[in-house]
């Protein structure tokens, strides 16, 4: 971050306690914008406004999971960190399906163009926080029509044509614990696994303190195209 704000790009406003609040400037946002495909995130939960709005031990835990992932699991690796942003929205209009990501890196490979992460900081409670998993997989569940109404033609994934178009695969969830004793983590983690066995989504889960550490991943969903388009069937709206 500090050579980003050397080349007038990240500026600190205001403090977390004894942490710094990061966030980007204009000209930051602009640069962000022009060189990439990931689509203009609508606000994230950093800087001053935030911070009183209680979000900036939140966004601090969202800064200190990106740095833990490029630091432990991306580094010596052929994969790489091109990009990311934060608060990024997810919908779908006809179903109303709205939710935002935390985090999306752009982690390009043969089958997936980036990372989505998920992070709780011990303030949701465990329903919550499995519904939000969930969501990703209604999210990639949802299918459209080609072709203009009153055609004959076939489905395709709404996220494929529409939002990740160079991926062959639905992006991997990562949900990421922090914010608790570790004991609580690990309870909060068991509590998730249970929640959401079945899911047709590849969901890996871990604590922030183990991903600092470098401690490998839990594999808690598996991404499963066949049985996810048996669950959603039909697509809305023909």
């Amino acid at each position: 971050m500090v050579e980003l704000e050397n080349l007038g790009l990240a500026e600190t406003n205001g403090k977390d306690g004894k942490h710094k609040i990061w966030n980007l400037t204009t000209a930051g946002q602009k640069a962000l914008a022009d060189g990439n495909e990931l689509p203009a995130r609508p606000k994230a939960s950093t800087g001053a406004k935030a911070v009183r709005a209680g979000f900036g031990p939140h966004g601090l835990a969202v800064t200190d999971t990106i740095l833990a992932y490029t630091d432990t699991v991306l580094r010596g690796r052929r994969e790489y960190l091109t990009d990311w942003q934060v608060e990024v929205n997810h919908a779908i209009k006809q179903t109303g399906l709205s939710f935002n990501t935390d985090a999306v890196l752009a982690v390009p490979t043969k089958t997936s163009e980036v990372r989505l992460f998920e992070l709780d900081n011990g303030t949701m409670s465990q329903a919550l926080l499995a519904k939000e998993v969930w969501d990703y997989e209604r999210y990639a569940g949802h299918r459209v029509w080609e072709g203009a109404r009153g055609t004959i033609g076939g489905t395709y994934p709404f996220w494929q044509r529409h939002r990740y178009t160079r991926s062959k695969t639905f992006p991997r969830l990562h949900v990421v614990l922090a914010g608790k004793a570790e004991h609580l983590l690990d309870n909060r983690l068991q509590a998730l696994t249970a929640a959401v066995q079945g899911i047709t989504i590849a969901v890996w889960a871990n604590t922030l303190p183990r991903l600092q550490g470098g401690e490998p991943w839990y594999e808690i969903g598996v991404d499963d195209p066949h049985e996810r388009r048996a669950r959603y069937p039909e697509a809305v709206g023909r």
